[in-house]
């Protein structure tokens, strides 16, 4: 993957001295926007920086053992020392997200801020709120650019073990393990000097995937035998999950990660939904295979977006009339085989 050597020139020139930096990832953060933001704390704080890293509410469980996961700053728990930290910045980092929604409660300070802007992510179609964009959609992660940007920047003798770790997570968990979004041999390469530097593959999939609650699995289990709906004319299998389901579970943030891909796994399912409900809307998670965008669908019908095969949006009806129109979208969207 080669960036763009006038960007790479440019947030080279803005880092050649200590800096204020703040950098901020998506709510509900995932391993890629922990890992991404995560390494680049490793590489600045190396260089003198004043960094923070601040994420708009509590990262899953699975990744707290993250190398400097510790300095995070979590707005939703202390949101005036996130707003002050933004409004002193001289350079704010968004990574991993790509329009200003998917930061929450945190985008009006993001926005009156006079920080200089840089967006490093890998999604589709990134809305315009920064100064400097780097956008690469087809690469695995936004950890993957991360790594790249380093080694552009000059400054790989400075990645160490730690700082690979996070890459290798970032990478390992937007790609379900390898298995999608990672058909590049350049993934496959980083990922070799990665462990050169330490990392231990085994060790960290047990970190990630295998550290499920009871609650966790039992919540799965209810997920796959309750509340799995297969369409087949439409090649559609859903699940949803209430907000008095998931308390009956003591769901927890990251409990439900990976759910909607067991859906997916199916035979003969092309596309899998999973509706969430939240306080006040329907969270939808979409995934699929072959030549269905997801992203198109989230988009169009649910003020969201994301890839060609993972997207996500938001529904503001009842969940009974989100997965009635849902239904009553698929002759139009998916195709009748």
């Amino acid at each position: 993957m080669n960036l763009n050597q006038d960007i790479v020139s440019s947030i080279k020139g803005l880092i050649n001295s200590p800096k204020k930096i703040v950098i901020i990832s998506h709510a509900n953060p995932d391993g890629d926007a922990m890992g991404a933001s995560l390494a680049l704390y490793g590489i600045l704080i190396q260089q003198k920086h004043d960094v923070t890293v601040i994420i708009p509410n509590e990262y899953p469980s699975f990744l707290a053992w993250l190398p400097y996961c510790n300095k995070t700053l979590i707005h939703k728990l202390e949101p005036q020392k996130a707003s002050k930290e933004i409004s002193e910045a001289d350079i704010i980092f968004c990574l991993d997200f790509n329009d200003l929604k998917r930061i929450e409660k945190i985008a009006s300070d993001f926005t009156n801020s006079k920080a200089i802007k840089i967006l490093i992510d890998h999604h589709l179609e990134p809305s315009k709120f920064t100064d400097i964009t780097i956008s690469v959609n087809k690469t695995s992660s936004t950890s993957e650019i991360i790594y790249n940007l380093i080694l552009d920047l000059g400054l790989t003798h400075l990645l160490n073990k730690e700082i690979a770790e996070c890459i290798y997570v970032g990478i390992v968990t937007d790609t379900g393990s390898f298995s999608y979004s990672c058909n590049n041999e350049k993934t496959y390469l980083i990922v070799s000097e990665l462990i050169k530097l330490g990392v231990d593959g085994e060790s960290i999939h047990r970190l990630v995937y295998d550290t499920y609650s009871e609650d966790r699995m039992r919540l799965l289990g209810f997920c796959l035998s309750e509340k799995l709906k297969v369409i087949h004319e439409y090649h559609t299998a859903y699940i949803s999950l209430t907000k008095e389901e998931l308390k009956r579970f003591n769901h927890k943030i990251g409990d439900t990660e990976g759910v909607v891909n067991f859906a997916l796994s199916m035979e003969g399912i092309t596309m899998a939904v999973l509706f969430m409900e939240r306080n006040d809307n329907i969270k939808i998670s979409l995934r699929s295979k072959g030549d269905i965008s997801v992203n198109e669908i989230a988009r169009k019908y649910y003020s969201g977006g994301g890839h060609f095969r993972a997207a996500g949006g938001n529904s503001y009806v009842s969940m009974k009339d989100t997965l009635d129109q849902f239904e009553k979208l698929l002759p139009t969207i998916m195709p009748v085989k």
